[in-house]
C-alpha cells in the first residue's frame, strides 16, 4: 500500500485523509491546465512534453481521471532511458574545479563514482 494510499483511506487520521483529498483536487486542476493526454491515454506535461510521475497519476487515477496510466509509464519510462543515454554519451567527467571541490568533500585519495555513467574518479 503506497503512502497516499494510506493517506486518502485515513488510516494516518483525520488530517491527512483531508490532505490527501485536497492533494487529489489540486493534482486535478493542474492536469486540466497544464497536462495533456495522447491518443493512447498516456499523460504528459504541455510545457516540456515530459510524461507524469506515477505519484501524481496515483492521484489522478484515484479521481477518476480520463487517462492511462500504464500507457504513460511506459512512455515516461522510455524518455528516462533516452535522457540517461544522452547524459553517458555527453558526459565529459568532473571539470578542474568539479575535481576540486570533490576533493575538498570527499578527501584527497578517495574514489568517487558517477552512478549514472559508472566512471570511477581516483581525487
Amino acid at each position: 500500500m503506497t503512502r497516499f494510499e494510506r493517506e486518502i483511506s485515513g488510516s494516518l487520521g483525520a488530517f491527512w485523509k483531508k490532505n490527501a483529498e485536497e492533494e487529489v483536487r489540486k493534482a486535478v486542476a493542474q492536469a486540466d491546465t497544464q497536462a495533456t493526454v495522447d491518443t493512447d491515454g498516456a499523460i504528459r506535461w504541455k510545457s516540456n512534453g515530459r510524461y507524469l510521475m506515477d505519484d501524481f497519476c496515483e492521484k489522478l487515477e484515484y479521481a477518476g481521471y480520463a487517462f492511462d496510466r500504464e500507457a504513460t509509464a511506459k512512455k515516461r519510462d522510455a524518455q528516462n532511458e533516452e535522457s540517461l543515454a544522452r547524459y553517458r554519451r555527453d558526459d565529459r567527467g568532473l571539470s578542474g574545479e568539479a575535481l576540486a571541490e570533490a576533493g575538498a568533500a570527499f578527501g584527497e585519495g578517495t574514489t568517487v563514482v558517477n552512478v549514472l555513467t559508472g566512471e570511477k574518479t581516483r581525487l
